[in-house]
């Protein structure tokens, strides 16, 4: 007798705050066990969202701080695998790339102290932001992470990406930003 494994694909719509349905793929690896959503809204061409986040100290942090030059922004949190594992890729790149283009990490799930960190740990010296309300994500329609948004200088979203290496993140900088 031959054991069949098999994932199952099951599409539903997720209520965010029940008042916005975000679409959704899950993926059941085990019987009721679901990975994240595999989909994310098509932000490329959107204004960065009008909202504050927060750094570690809990002091508030608009975004206009950042504006005037390009920026890439990374969407993470501690115990999702693929951010955990482009986090010292994202350190690294922004030290070359430091003065030219801003990176910044925005967290919506941590604790302050986990984020800095698990930020520390992997080398990340660029500003991390927490998004304690999910306002950031939730006006982006993130659903999926890690997230990464390359940003024009006049704060446009010009695209967009989930995990990406080291290579790649220099690759779309210098298409997208540069």
């Amino acid at each position: 007798m031959v054991a069949a494994t098999a994932s199952v694909a099951v599409v539903v719509a997720l209520a965010v705050d029940n008042e916005r349905p975000v679409d959704g793929e899950f993926v059941l690896d085990e019987p009721g066990i679901y990975s994240q959503p595999v989909t994310t809204a098509d932000v490329n061409g959107e204004p960065l969202p009008d909202v504050t986040l927060e750094d570690a100290d809990g002091v508030e942090q608009p975004w206009a701080q950042f504006d005037g030059r390009p920026a890439v922004i990374n969407i993470w949190y501690s115990t999702c695998p693929p951010c955990a594992k482009e986090l010292a890729d994202f350190a690294e790149v922004s030290a070359e790339h430091f003065g030219h283009v801003q990176f910044v990490g925005v967290n919506p799930r941590d604790d302050p102290s986990t984020m800095t960190e698990f930020g520390a740990a992997r080398g990340v010296d660029y500003p991390l932001l927490l998004d304690p309300e999910q306002a950031f994500v939730y006006e982006l329609g993130i659903t999926s992470y890690p997230t990464t948004l390359f940003v024009s200088a006049d704060g446009e979203i010009v695209h967009q990406t989930n995990a990406i290496s080291a290579d790649e993140l220099n690759a779309a900088i210098d298409e997208y930003l540069v």
